[in-house]
């Protein structure tokens, strides 16, 4: 198949992270994948991977920015015609609305992927543009494209996000305390969280929990991995609370196998949440993990089994749960154990290559 996978940019984050999997999947399995998009730092990466790519002006979150999407469309056109595109695969809101419109004048097979939760509109009423088929990364993300858009069960497949996981494995003590040093963290326990700087991710309840964890391990750390528009908001509130020497920022990172052997838990406080690919990552390297009861995390946290859930906006539950884990190393490694078998078994890279491809023939086998 020639596949053509639209995204407004190609920026470090979730989605990006996605499709460089995928991309690599599809590759592997002998299908030609071709990107559109504003590009992005990671375009070298897709470039490595053999993934053609055509620039596009469509870096807007702006579904009425109909100068971009436009003229994104009539560069799109002969791209497709060229490349013998069999299906589009749409990945944010605004590349829904233009894949919809290749569709209508190219008529090429058109899947969407919705990888969180949306605000409901008008404008998804009016123009609803999901796709022949939608998939939902997780179950909870498809309840709410039912509950809340209409969407018919039968429009949606789940396909769960998978990640690679020979590729993030259980590290020993000395990597970890290597990762430590060139991070220039201290001694001490560390928790973590991969995520951008977002409200929507909770961390102001992880750096008030932090507080109250080092009332009984002082030399408790805090690293933040990410990039958002919060970012000051955050710094000011380590400040406040006197956190300076204890909460580490660090920008996006292409490679989070480094920060996340650096740590001793992994946290992930969000208010509302698709799925989570950095907690899948952790999970994957045999962290122990915290997550709050929402969204997709409930389909990767098995309560006390393998990790921890609590409920969303709870600082002092959160520092509960992480001064249980800095407390216990037998905990740790066994939950981190069990946390990394579930995601081997349940959410490997492969898993999700080969129900994409069932989602693609689908369409394909469906068309006149």
């Amino acid at each position: 198949m020639n596949i053509l996978f639209l995204s407004t940019h190609l920026n470090t984050g979730g989605i990006s992270s996605y499709l460089l999997s995928l991309s690599k999947g599809l590759k592997d399995k002998g299908h030609n994948i071709y990107l559109a998009s504003s590009s992005g730092e990671l375009l070298d990466e897709f470039k490595g991977l053999g993934v053609d790519f055509l620039s596009i002006p469509i870096k807007t979150k702006s579904e009425a920015d109909f100068f971009k999407i436009l003229s994104s469309l009539f560069r799109l056109q002969p791209y497709i015609e060229d490349n013998h595109i069999d299906i589009i695969h749409s990945h944010t809101r605004v590349t829904q609305v233009l894949g919809c419109l290749v569709k209508k004048y190219s008529h090429i097979a058109h899947v969407t992927t919705c990888h969180g939760f949306f605000k409901n509109r008008l404008s998804r009423r009016i123009f609803p543009c999901w796709g022949d088929k939608v998939i939902a990364i997780s179950e909870q993300v498809e309840e709410h494209l039912i509950r809340d858009f209409g969407l018919k069960k039968e429009q949606i497949r789940l396909v769960n996000n998978g990640i690679d996981v020979d590729k993030f494995k259980i590290q020993s003590l000395k990597i970890k305390e290597d990762a430590r040093k060139r991070l220039g963290l201290k001694k001490g326990p560390v928790a973590g969280i991969v995520a951008r700087l977002s409200n929507v991710k909770g961390h102001i309840y992880l750096i008030r929990a932090i507080r109250q964890a080092k009332l009984k391990f002082p030399e408790a750390q805090l690293l933040i991995v990410g990039e958002g528009k919060i970012k000051n908001d955050l710094l000011r509130l380590t400040r406040e609370l006197d956190l300076t020497d204890s909460v580490i920022f660090l920008a996006n990172v292409t490679d989070t196998r480094e920060v996340l052997s650096a740590m001793d838990v992994f946290v992930l406080p969000s208010l509302k949440e698709g799925l989570g690919l950095g907690l899948m990552e952790a999970m994957a390297c045999g962290l122990a993990v915290i997550g709050t009861d929402v969204g997709g995390i409930k389909s990767l946290i098995r309560d006390r089994e393998n990790g921890i859930l609590v409920k969303p906006a709870d600082e002092n539950s959160l520092a509960q749960a992480i001064s249980e884990l800095f407390s216990d190393p037998l905990k740790r490694e066994s939950l981190g154990a069990k946390a990394s078998d579930f995601i081997k078994n349940k959410f490997s890279l492969e898993r999700m290559v080969v129900r994409t491809e069932e989602v693609y023939r689908e369409c394909l086998s469906a068309r006149p």
